[in-house]
């Protein structure tokens, strides 16, 4: 099986080095295409005002300077003239994506590139530690339970333009419940916060936040699975069509 591995976060980010520890576990040919820099936030952008570069960094071990999509797209163009990869595998994000943050998500974007090219592909990102715990790596869950989730999601069965989202919890290994399978769940608060400031020549900047704030946990959610203590699993596709609407609509356009 050929794997094809990538990130937001970076060619040099500790998750990425986790994946491929885990990765090379199922198969010994997994090659890695990352964005030279960190991208957080770059959601499923492709840069087309100005040309990207490939770097390599080893044997199978590229980056690009561009977004998470840049990557993937260019390593499907440039590096597989052959054979394509069988699975697209990005993360592991330092920090979750769950609910409607899947919307700005690199990490997510990343595999939804691969998805849009008609490879398998999967996103994982790792809860930050919890409030008050001392010690142990930030990606103590990841490194605990993603070779057993992803063992068990490698041959499972996606259907066409879809992907798969696994969060793991920000606890030790060995105090995470299991996996849930879990639809995405909505925050309900307004996004993020504005920092105003004055740069060193008297301009004003604004500066976005993501703030931590609180919101009701629905039933059967992802959001509901990692406060739980669980492994997050949850499929997406890619098709946004409201199907529900089409005839309502379809009815206003009626002569």
């Amino acid at each position: 099986m050929r794997i094809l591995l990538t990130n937001d976060d970076g060619i040099h980010a500790p998750g990425l080095e986790l994946l491929e520890a885990v990765a090379s576990k199922l198969s010994d040919d997994v090659w890695v295409c990352a964005p030279a820099e960190e991208q957080s936030g770059a959601g499923h952008s492709l840069t087309l005002q100005h040309p990207v570069r490939l770097r390599e960094h080893g044997h199978q071990r590229f980056s690009v300077t561009g977004t998470p999509t840049d990557a993937v797209n260019l390593a499907l163009r440039k590096l597989f003239p052959d054979k394509r990869p069988d699975l697209v595998i990005s993360g592991i994000n330092a920090g979750e994506n769950l609910a409607d943050d899947i919307t700005y998500s690199g990490t997510i974007s990343a595999a939804m590139e691969g998805a849009l090219a008609g490879i398998p592909a999967i996103a994982l990102s790792q809860v930050q530690m919890v409030a008050g715990r001392i010690g142990g790596s930030v990606f103590d869950a990841a490194e605990g339970w993603a070779e057993k989730v992803l063992r068990v999601l490698v041959d499972a069965p996606m259907a066409k333009r879809s992907l798969i989202n696994v969060n793991f919890p920000g606890l030790a290994a060995d105090k995470v419940k299991g996996v849930r399978v879990v639809r995405q769940g909505f925050h309900d608060y307004d996004r993020g916060s504005l920092v105003e400031g004055t740069d060193p020549r008297g301009r004003p900047y604004f500066w976005f936040g993501l703030e931590e704030m609180e919101h009701t946990l629905d039933h059967g959610t992802d959001l509901e699975a990692v406060a739980d203590g669980y492994v997050a699993v949850t499929p997406l596709q890619l098709d946004l069509t409201n199907h529900a609407a089409i005839g309502t609509l379809s009815e206003r356009f009626v002569a």
